[in-house]
């Protein structure tokens, strides 16, 4: 890197002016003012506006640095190593004070010229929205908050493989809750980006930085701390570890730099964080722990506050209440043995669907599924609302008497509206509810995706007696976060959700009553038909 080195001295008018203050009767004899105060600068020129400045001073104990551009650093050697983020080629002023015993002080000013061609106008505008934005903790994701380890092990430096906060896992605890409340607001000032953190009067520290707060927990601890004032923010590329895997996706490649020890809501001695990914409601951070470089913190973000409960509203039902075939503005069939693309459904199922009356009805206020056996072979029928009521996240509520008889496979699930261009498991799969009447009264919730499916799905089950004898509602909680399952509104059981998975995007409904296969196992040979009632679909959001 070709650097421009100028060295400036007391004696060099032209260049800056010379300052040099003392008390006129010092009462100790140790009080000395600094003098002979010089100041160099290696001023990058390859467009990454970084200078290195290496103040010196005889009796000087410490330095500070104020830039023309609001920051300002304080250096006990002197050396302060400043990127000027401003896109072109840009003149700073600098003050330097040289500080001796008793706050006795020398001070310089000078000017330096430095070309950055670094900018991040989208950052800028996703962070503020061309104004004034608030973000909070995104409590409600596994991994809000977590650690990993920062070398250049690049399979395991780019997320928090050491700790991964559980959703709310701060939340009921006096001692870190505090965390929860943070308000991070940026705001665009003309061109200055600005920054404030509204901590509702405590931080959650860690540990290691607890006497920064005054504080003897022994434990990372919310203590009383005021964060009031705003702070400048810089941005800059990101010269990290993670930057270094040269992976696309795993960083936006642009640093935050705050000034006057401004944070970002847990306080680990950082106030530089990379932006790993960012959008208009969301954002993943990565900050270098200060007195333990080896530790990375990660943090998630959103612009939702996790302490206030959103509304639900009703976006979509199907009350069942017309009489006839089901509606065909919210339903499709499945019709046939699956043959030629995907025969016996996948499943060596027995079943052959049909839209006949006799398979699928609506009357009484119910959806009826009926599975019937004819000499030997079985009928059924399976409706999808593909194409026509697709939806990203919400809760689910499908109330339902199941059919009974060892072989029925009654399934209420959901898969990836992109199945046709990302076939099964790529697409997902969302099991709300299945049934096999050879395990009666045991209910199970699963997923599927390319990385765990069919045997190998991630799996849960709860017993409800009388499942066939008795309607229950059958539900689901999906967020970006986790997929929790629910029968009659009570929880038993939840399945995370994580940027691995395919359930960030539109899925749509499929019902059905199968007849054997893989799940339902042998069918009891006295068989003869089955009715699943279905009274209502609602989806909430």
């Amino acid at each position: 890197m070709k650097v421009l080195l100028k060295r400036y001295s007391p004696f060099v008018l032209l260049l800056f002016v010379f300052i040099s203050c003392q008390e006129s009767e010092p009462k100790l004899e140790a009080i000395i003012a600094p003098s002979g105060l010089s100041v160099t600068s290696d001023i990058s020129v390859d467009g990454s506006g970084i200078v290195v400045f290496n103040a010196t001073a005889e009796n000087a104990i410490s330095y500070k640095y104020t830039f023309s551009d609001g920051t300002s650093e304080i250096s006990p050697s002197g050396i302060v190593t400043k990127r000027f983020t401003k896109t072109g080629l840009n003149t700073y002023g600098v003050v330097v004070i040289a500080y001796g015993t008793g706050g006795n002080s020398s001070s310089t000013s000078f000017e330096v010229e430095v070309q950055s061609d670094f900018s991040d106008p989208e950052a800028i505008e996703l962070l503020t929205g061309n104004g004034s934005k608030t973000w909070y903790w995104a409590a409600s994701e596994p991994g809000h908050l977590g650690v990993g380890q920062n070398d250049a092990d690049a399979a395991n430096n780019f997320y928090p493989n050491f700790f991964s906060e559980v959703p709310f896992g701060k939340a009921g605890n006096p001692d870190s809750e505090c965390i929860y409340e943070d308000q991070l607001v940026f705001t665009l000032d003309g061109e200055t980006l600005k920054y404030e953190l509204n901590n509702l009067g405590k931080t959650f520290f860690n540990v290691s930085y607890q006497d920064v707060a005054g504080g003897s927990a022994g434990f990372d601890f919310c203590y009383d701390f005021d964060t009031s004032g705003e702070k400048i923010v810089t941005l800059a590329p990101s010269e990290s570890f993670v930057a270094g895997n040269g992976v696309e996706g795993q960083t936006r490649g642009t640093v935050m730099n705050f000034t006057d020890g401004g944070f970002m809501g847990y306080y680990i001695g950082a106030t530089s964080y990379e932006i790993l990914s960012l959008t208009a409601n969301r954002m993943i951070v990565r900050a270098v722990q200060g007195n333990d470089d080896f530790l990375a913190w990660y943090h998630t973000f959103s612009t939702t506050d996790p302490l206030v409960e959103e509304e639900e509203s009703l976006i979509w039902s199907d009350e069942f209440d017309t009489d006839g075939a089901p509606d065909s503005a919210s339903w499709n069939y499945d019709l046939g043995d699956g043959c030629p693309d995907l025969c016996q459904w996948g499943n060596d199922e027995a079943q052959s669907y049909t839209n006949d009356p006799s398979n699928i009805v609506v009357e009484d206020g119910l959806l009826k599924i009926t599975a019937i056996e004819n000499a030997g072979n079985y009928t059924s029928a399976r409706i999808n609302s593909k194409g026509k009521f697709e939806f990203q996240y919400g809760r689910v509520e499908i109330r339902a008497k199941l059919p009974a008889g060892g072989g029925t496979w009654p399934a209420l699930w959901m898969l990836g509206g992109d199945i046709d261009t990302n076939p099964w498991p790529g697409a997902g799969e969302i099991d709300i509810m299945e049934h096999a009447g050879n395990n009666q009264d045991v209910i199970q919730g699963a997923t599927h995706d390319p990385i765990n499916f069919g045997g190998d799905a991630r799996k849960i089950n709860t017993t409800i007696s009388g499942v066939s004898d008795d309607f229950h509602v059958y539900g689901i909680e999906w967020t970006a976060a986790v997929i929790t399952f629910t029968i009659d509104g009570v929880e038993y059981g939840s399945i995370l959700n994580d940027a691995n998975r395919p359930f960030d995007k539109d899925f749509y409904f499929v019902l059905n009553i199968a007849m054997g296969g893989t799940f339902g196992g042998a069918i009891d040979p006295s068989f003869t038909q089955s009715t699943m009632e279905v009274d209502y679909i609602r989806v909430y959001q």
